[in-house]
């Protein structure tokens, strides 16, 4: 079971930027899809973007033109470059793959 460790998330202002981290115990070139979702609170969590193997890109209509999902092979390691926050961006940000899950970054972004 591949272990997926978050970081980056903090407390931004309105119109500001973070990059979220997600490291893996192994390689994930290995799997098809990576994926961010997001769980804000009182409500279910959603897919905010996923990166293929092949590097096709597909964002939640709320995020696009102010996500960007990548993702390094050599480090394990995919990202959310996530600019234009809103302070309805606040959630707590979870990076997966098939049925793993990492621990969640808390994204607070205030008006």
């Amino acid at each position: 079971q591949v272990q997926l460790v978050e970081s980056g998330g903090g407390l931004v202002q309105a119109g500001g930027s973070l990059r979220l981290s997600c490291t893996a115990s192994e390689s994930i070139s290995r799997f098809n899809l990576m994926n961010w979702y997001r769980q804000a609170p009182g409500k279910k969590r959603e897919l905010v973007a996923t990166s293929s193997r092949l590097d096709e890109k597909l964002y939640a209509p709320s995020v696009k033109g102010r996500f960007a999902i990548s993702r390094d092979n050599a480090t394990n390691t995919i990202f959310l470059q996530m600019n234009s926050l809103k302070p309805e961006d606040t959630a707590v940000y979870y990076c997966n793959t098939q049925r793993n899950w990492g621990q969640g970054t808390q994204v607070t972004v205030s008006s």
